[in-house]
């Protein structure tokens, strides 16, 4: 019997995977580069984030990395006072969702904004981090 190969780089983002290797495993390894990346359908010219390993528009699994780049536009933020499974000790922290023209980016909020001035519409940028445990990470942070 084959043994099962795994990737273990997603719990370096703090998420417990069940999975074997995946096509879309590389985007930890940008991570610890400094890079946060999206896939882009490369018959189609879908984006996506996070990274697909096939397009649901034309089913094409002809996909290619981009590096999610430049100014979006803040559409909606939340506190959290819970945390999902390898965050927990994290807490709390807020998470958003921007848009950055052809695609959107879910994230959380870099805690070097203050509170007071996270505002819908505000303009972010993504930034991969390291947090104190080890885990890399990107946040969004004021452009």
């Amino acid at each position: 019997m084959a043994k099962k190969e795994l990737d273990t780089r997603f719990s370096k983002f703090g998420t417990v995977s069940f999975t074997s290797i995946t096509k879309t495993n590389d985007f930890v390894g940008y991570l610890e580069q400094g890079k946060v990346m999206g896939t882009k359908c490369k018959t189609c010219n879908v984006k996506f984030f996070p990274p697909r390993a096939d397009c649901y528009k034309c089913l094409s699994n002809d996909m290619e990395w981009f590096e999610v780049a430049g100014k979006g536009k803040l559409l909606t933020f939340s506190k959290l006072q819970y945390g999902p499974v390898g965050f927990e000790g994290d807490l709390p922290y807020s998470i958003a969702v921007a848009d950055f023209g052809d695609y959107k980016v879910f994230g959380r909020l870099s805690t070097d904004i203050p509170e007071n001035d996270i505002r819908v519409g505000m303009e972010v940028k993504t930034v991969a981090t390291s947090l104190p445990n080890g885990q890399i990470n990107y946040v969004f942070e004021k452009a």
